[in-house]
């Protein structure tokens, strides 16, 4: 299920304390988040998060395009190394 209309969308509030911030500075910065199911709201467009996948911080930059989606879905949780590899060995058996 979605999120209530009533409530509006899930926007952190320090996160976008933070982007207010940097924004009166001017600086190129980029922000540490946690925070992956934060909604992108017209607010951080222009601005570079760097998003925890859950072991690295991968750095994400919000265009237009991402405007309603959330930071969690720009940085993968999981590698994907490749379907089962043909062995040497394998190859010889037959």
């Amino acid at each position: 299920m979605g999120r209530s209309v009533k409530k509006g969308p899930y926007i952190d509030e320090k996160l976008l304390k933070k982007v207010q911030m940097l924004k009166q500075t001017g600086s190129s910065e980029s922000i540490k988040t946690w925070s992956r199911a934060c909604q992108i709201p017209p607010e951080f467009v222009g601005v570079t998060f760097m998003v925890h996948n859950g072991k690295h911080f991968i750095k994400v930059f919000v265009s237009e395009n991402m405007v309603g989606s959330r930071l969690g879905e720009f940085a993968p949780t999981r590698l994907f190394r490749g379907h089962g590899r043909v062995v040497a060995r394998e190859i010889s058996k037959t």
